[in-house]
Order: structure tokens, then C-alpha cells, then sequence
């Protein structure tokens, strides 16, 4: 029919997106909510755009959907989630005795595979192999990512070593599968056996690698990438940036930044402006940072947060201060949890307990955000540092958490340097219950007892370390991570 074949172009037209309840409404005026082919092109449509509940709607009211149109919900669904709707709709699919076909098991695998539902998965796929279509590549391929997904490395190799032909994501598939598993070396090698890579493999090997504490091979590899032609995306920036600020190779940052800024990957992705930032921030450079902060055209929560922890990290407290401000005042993004450990952080920082102390209560009050153990532990090191020991000592003892061993040694800290040896003594014991293997904690009791002369309590705590077999530890206790 003409009007089907128009409806069609109008589907896959530059328009759609605005147009689709207007192509929704001739399809019914014209009588045509009982042509599957149209029904089924027109959920395929609703997925790519993300339109999950009107193809669930359209689905609805159809009466006798065909393969086609199961196809096209299952994908929907596999590709916009919640997965377990793809899974549902094959269920019901298999209800009404309709034959899967290829299209069905594809992004039916896939859904498994995000949701890592091995057991289903391989229901799955013992059908596709009783049907034959478990030679097709794209079933294949699926099905590696089931195992892989979830950690069947054995399962996911037999079918990878089974295919005639492998292309560059299954490649990838097995790659990460290797990594993501714990398997590094398996998943380097694997890498240094392809014959073409693309830059998702590069990133995927690069990543694996930093996650796993092997920063500076990481560096190495995605130098390699550069050496061999392939241009860093917005995913290798997001990458390699942090893993530069840790092993301080400014210059490679710096390099990235360049080359990010010359791919217009700094202007397109907010990501990549805010791995600039970070990576500013923590090589030192808060003015670098703010400058390209200041040039973002987008900014979200995640932009702000790290502008604010780094101007605290970096002794510019004041200025993250200001830029919490300025960020409630434009209105734009809300706050979250990590804004306010950052914020609270610029305070203890400055030494400003009550606006400290405002901004906790506005977090609970105003943005009806839960304090975590996190926030107690900055408020308990605020109230500590600028010398309001016993106003910590009682924060520590009402908060409806449970007091960490960070907390108690910022306290003892807080008592040593301003001379109160009674709640230094509380702070300590505190720590030796809290940590009983941790020899630092009996030694820093054993020294406050020394300063004190009490040569007694000394030899107590010296036999208890006895009984319990610890030897004095070059290592740092609780209360030596905290800064003073």
C-alpha cells in the first residue's frame, strides 16, 4: 500500500524524532494498528530514540504481534533497559508458540549479558544451538559476551576459539572479559595477538591496566597508540589523564589537554572538561584547573565537585567555599553528597566551624541529603582543628553512626597539640578498641603515658602488645593520616 510505504519513509526520515506522534496518529487513522511490518519498524524507531514507554505502549495494543514485532520490543528493551523486559517479552513470545529467529536470540543475549543472568543465558543459547544459528556471528558473538559478562572465561574462549572468522568486538569482548576477571596477562596477550585494533581495544587494555595498579605500563601502552597513528577519543582522555596526575607525568597531561582541546573533545564531552580539571587539581595547578572550569559551556554536579575538593586539596579552601556559593546562587545543579564533603573540607581547611556547621545542617535540612560516615568524619576533623576539642568529643559521641578510627585520631591529634592529655587518653583507648592488631595505636598510647610520666600504664600497654604478639610498627597509625 502507498500509505504504508509513505508512513515508512517518515519513520526513517531526519524528522522522526519531533514526528513520531504525528506518524503514531495517521497510522491509526489510516487503520493500519493491525500491520505488523509498520508496528514493528515502528517500535525499532521508539528504541533507537529511547522511547521505551511508548513502544511499550504501542506494544500494548496490538493484538497479534508476529516475530517481527517481538523482535523489535526485545531490542528495544536490550538496548534502553531495564533488560529484564527483553527477557519478559521472549517469555511471553514463547507463550504464544511464536519461532524465534535469529533477530530474537541477538538482543536477547545481550540482556542477559547486562544483567549477567549466566542461567538464562544459557538456556539461551542450548537454544540457538538446537535451532542451527549458533553458527551466525552475530549469535556467536552474543554469546561470548554472556560468558564474559560474567566471568565464564573458559565458556566465552571455547566459543571464541570455535569461530571461523573473529572481528574486532569479540576481540574486545574477550579482552575485557580477561581484565574485568582478574586476568590481566591473559587479556595483554590476547591484545598483542590482534590483527587489527581499534581504539576501543587500546582504551579497554590502557584501563585494565591502570585498575589494576600498573599506571605507568598503562602510560607506556597508550604512548604506543599515539606512535601507531590512532587519535585519542573521549573515553582514552578520561583514561590516561588521571593516570598521569598520579605519577606526576605533567607533561603527558599536558600533551593530552592540547591534543583534546585541537579535537573539539574538550567542547563536546563534559567528561573530558572534567578530567582536565581533575587532572590540573591534582598535579597542583588550581589556576590551570580554574581557567578551564571557568570555559566550560556545560558543567554538572561532577564538575563542580571536583573544582571544590580540589581547591581544598590544593589550601585554596576560601575559593571552594566561593564556588559552592556560587553554585547554589546560579541554581543550575543541585548539590550532592560528594559537594558537601567537599565544601566541608574547604572549611576545616580555613578554620570556619560555623559556616561548617550551617552547610551540614542545610545538607540534611534544605537538600534532604543523608550525612554519611564520610561527612561526620570531616565535621569531627573541622571542629578538631581549629581547637573546639570538646565540642568534637561531643559530636563524636551523639552522631548516629559509629565513630571510625579517622575520627578518634584526628581527636587525639586535636588533644596533643592543644595540651588536652585527659580526652587524648579517651581518643586513644578508643583506637586501640577500635583496632586491636594495630600496633601504632599502643605505641601513640605508650608515648602519651611516657610524656606523662606514667611509667606504669607504660609497661601495661607494653604487655599487652606482648601478650598480643605486636612489635612496634614503622607503619603509620589512624592518627598519622591526618594532616595537621
Amino acid at each position: 500500500m502507498e500509505i504504508e510505504r509513505k508512513l515508512l519513509r517518515l519513520l526513517h526520515g531526519h524528522s522522526t524524532r519531533t514526528r513520531l506522534p504525528e506518524i503514531h496518529a495517521h497510522l491509526l487513522r489510516h487503520y493500519l494498528h493491525g500491520s505488523n511490518l509498520l508496528l514493528a519498524h515502528f517500535i525499532s524507531i521508539c528504541g533507537s530514540l529511547r522511547y521505551s514507554d511508548y513502544a511499550s505502549r504501542v506494544f500494548s495494543h496490538i493484538q497479534n504481534p508476529n516475530v517481527l514485532v517481538f523482535n523489535s520490543i526485545i531490542k528495544c528493551y536490550s538496548l534502553v533497559g531495564p533488560p529484564l523486559k527483553s527477557l519478559s517479552f521472549f517469555s511471553s513470545m514463547k507463550a504464544r508458540g511464536i519461532w524465534a529467529d535469529e533477530y530474537t536470540y541477538a538482543p536477547l543475549l545481550k540482556s542477559c549479558s547486562s544483567i549477567s543472568d549466566s542461567r538464562f543465558g544459557e538456556c539461551v543459547h542450548g537454544e540457538v544451538v538446537r535451532t542451527g544459528l549458533h553458527r551466525l556471528g552475530s549469535i556467536r558473538i552474543g554469546v561470548v559476551e554472556l560468558y564474559a559478562s560474567s566471568g565464564r572465561m573458559g565458556d566465552a574462549q571455547k566459543v571464541f576459539d570455535e569461530m571461523p572468522e573473529r572481528n574486532i568486538v569479540v576481540w574486545n569482548l574477550m579482552i575485557r572479559g580477561f581484565c574485568d576477571s582478574g586476568d590481566v596477562e591473559r587479556g595483554l596477550g590476547l591484545f598483542r595477538k590482534m590483527g587489527e585494533r581499534s581504539v576501543v581495544s587500546w582504551n579497554s587494555m590502557i584501563s585494565s591496566l591502570s585498575k589494576c595498579g600498573r599506571g605507568r605500563e598503562a602510560l607506556e601502552l597508550f604512548c604506543e597508540m599515539v606512535d601507531q597513528g590512532f587519535d585519542p577519543d573521549e573515553a582514552t582522555v578520561v583514561t590516561v589523564l588521571p593516570i598521569s596526575a598520579s605519577l606526576g607525568v605533567l607533561d603527558t597531561g599536558k600533551w593530552i589537554h592540547s591534543t583534546a582541546e585541537a579535537k573539539g573533545l574538550v567542547k563536546d564531552f563534559i567528561t573530558v572538561g572534567n578530567a582536565l580539571v581533575d587532572f590540573y587539581c591534582k598535579s597542583g595547578d588550581v589556576e590551570a584547573a580554574t581557567a578551564i572550569f571557568k570555559k566550560m559551556q556545560r558543567r554538572n554536579v561532577v564538575s563542580w565537585n571536583t573544582m571544590i575538593s580540589g581547591s581544598a586539596v590544593n589550601g585554596n579552601g576560601e575559593f571552594g567555599i566561593d564556588l559552592y556559593d556560587s553554585m547554589i546562587e546560579e541554581g543550575e545543579v543541585a548539590p550532592n553528597e560528594a559537594t558537601f564533603l567537599g565544601v566541608l573540607a574547604c572549611c576545616s581547611y580555613t578554620g570556619q566551624v560555623e559556616k561548617g556547621e550551617e552547610l551540614f545542617r542545610l545538607m540534611m535540612e534544605r537538600f534532604m541529603l543523608e550525612p554519611s560516615t564520610e561527612h561526620y568524619g570531616v565535621m569531627v576533623d573541622l571542629m578538631s582543628r581549629s581547637g573546639r576539642i570538646k565540642e568534637a568529643f561531643e559530636f563524636l559521641k551523639s552522631m548516629p553512626v559509629k565513630a571510625n578510627a579517622s575520627m578518634w585520631g584526628s581527636l587525639l591529634s586535636a588533644c596533643r597539640s592543644h595540651g588536652d592529655v585527659k580526652l587524648a587518653e579517651v581518643a586513644a583507648m578508643e583506637l586501640v578498641r577500635i583496632e586491636p592488631e594495630n600496633s601504632g595505636n599502643y605505641v601513640l598510647l605508650s608515648n602519651l603515658y611516657a610524656e606523662e610520666g606514667r611509667w606504669e600504664d607504660v609497661e601495661k600497654v607494653r604487655a599487652v602488645m606482648k601478650k598480643r604478639s605486636l612489635k612496634k610498627s614503622t607503619g603509620q597509625s589512624s592518627v598519622c593520616n591526618v594532616s595537621s
